[in-house]
């Protein structure tokens, strides 16, 4: 039996974010990841790196003096603003998340 690698075109990680080879070991970097942001992305939508969820999850406890549950709102809310960027490409206009697309 072929083990062949999926294309792009025949996975389901069709996005229009960047793609980028990965550096180190991504299961140590998840792992140094505070806490709560692994709580938050144990059940986030798309595949977030390491490095990039810290970024955000650090601006966004900056942004609100360290409330972790309103850093965790702002996540999802960037998380549901992208995926509604991407939803009428890959699923059609009918999926509902592609009427929250912002104007």
């Amino acid at each position: 039996m072929s083990m062949e690698r999926a294309g792009p075109e025949r996975s389901n990680a069709r996005s229009s974010l960047r793609r980028r080879r990965r550096t180190g070991d991504p299961m140590a970097a998840y792992d140094r990841l505070p806490p709560e942001l692994r709580l938050w992305l144990a059940e986030a939508a798309l595949p977030w790196s390491a490095g990039s969820a810290l970024r955000v999850w650090s601006k966004a406890l900056r942004a609100c003096g360290g409330d972790t549950a309103e850093a965790r709102r702002q996540l999802s809310h960037l998380e549901r603003r992208r995926l509604s960027e991407d939803a009428p490409r890959i699923w059609g206009t009918r999926h509902p998340i592609s009427a929250e697309r912002p104007a």
